[in-house]
């Protein structure tokens, strides 16, 4: 595994700044062998021109933006599959995870695009997975590749996120045809509740690069991973078992907290960050590099695109 990676690496447009779509034209395949080797491409001075601008970068590299499924965040679209970062507080961090991980399929590549920088902190800080995966005590890589890991996700009828927003439809017979081509167990609770939970694969290897990476959500849905305020009240008005969001072992154990402890601190060990600047467009590749969001302050308008949908193939089919 090569050691020679920074992240992002950055391509500077310079004086010049040439039109970020004939950049990506041109140099498309460059780009890419940029990403398999660092994880992430920052390009700096190259004409976007806004998030049409955007829009097109993705279309020119990747081919039409996808749909965001199955929503774990809250997101508004500003211009059909383009989308605003997720609307959390301003003082709020956002702990590193890869993107829609915790699906059947999810998008290969990420584009994050400034139009307006914040006025204080507000990166987009990244980690390697490989090295995440590297770091991580075999013992507890060996549990979960064994165990593999679950996903439990409660929709409440009057409280969070509702499950007509996470699966755009009101339509049930939708919502459970999703389920079954997803595998996705779900239950019916009362007359507006839903209950989801899916196992999935903790530990992945890359499509392009056959590198080993984790890759899952185990330690950002983990109750535990929330702001302890935010944690006690849910805790209190809940219960462990009805939060929106939980991660267990794949047959339902509980994650010791000396587990989630290490996997929380090895991840902060891979954090980076950069500054945005106008017009700055980043590539990450989802499979390679993790994001997070710092908190901030002033108008922060980050758009974010996702494209090149990949579903693996289940061992043994």
């Amino acid at each position: 595994m090569s050691t020679d990676r920074t992240l992002p690496f950055v391509i500077d447009g310079g004086s010049a700044g040439p039109d970020i779509v004939e950049r990506l034209t041109a140099d498309g395949p460059q780009v890419r062998t940029l990403l398999a080797q660092h994880g992430a491409v920052l390009l700096r001075n190259c004409r976007v021109g806004g998030v049409e601008g955007m829009e097109a970068a993705v279309r020119a590299l990747s081919g039409e933006p996808l749909k965001y499924a199955e929503r774990s965040s809250p997101r508004r679209s500003i211009k059909g599959n383009v989308y605003t970062s997720t609307d959390y507080p301003q003082t709020e961090e956002i702990f590193l995870h890869n993107e829609n991980s915790y699906q059947a399929a999810w998008p290969q590549l990420l584009f994050f695009y400034c139009d307006q920088a914040p006025e204080t902190q507000g990166a987009t800080p990244l980690a390697d997975i490989r090295r995440v995966y590297d770091a991580i005590d075999r013992g507890v890589r060996e549990e979960f590749a064994q165990r593999k890991w679950m996903v439990e996700r409660n929709f409440h009828e009057d409280f969070g996120v509702a499950w007509q927003h996470v699966f755009s439809t009101e339509n049930r017979a939708e919502v459970e045809a999703y389920c079954a081509q997803n595998d996705l167990e779900f239950e019916w609770i009362g007359d507006g509740g839903l209950r989801t939970r899916a196992v999935r694969e903790p530990i992945h290897v890359h499509p392009g690069t056959g590198e080993t990476v984790w890759f899952n959500h185990i330690t950002f849905f983990h109750h535990t991973t929330l702001p302890a305020s935010i944690r006690e009240g849910l805790l209190a008005f809940l219960g462990e078992d009805e939060l929106p969001t939980n991660t267990y072992y794949g047959d339902g154990g509980r994650i010791p907290d000396d587990v989630m402890d290490h996997l929380r601190s090895v991840y902060r060990k891979e954090w980076t960050r950069f500054d945005w600047q106008q017009d700055d467009l980043l590539l990450v590749d989802n499979m390679l590099a993790a994001h997070a969001r710092e908190p901030f302050t002033g108008a922060r308008k980050i758009a974010v695109a996702m494209a090149e949908a990949y579903r693996p193939v289940p061992a043994g089919v």
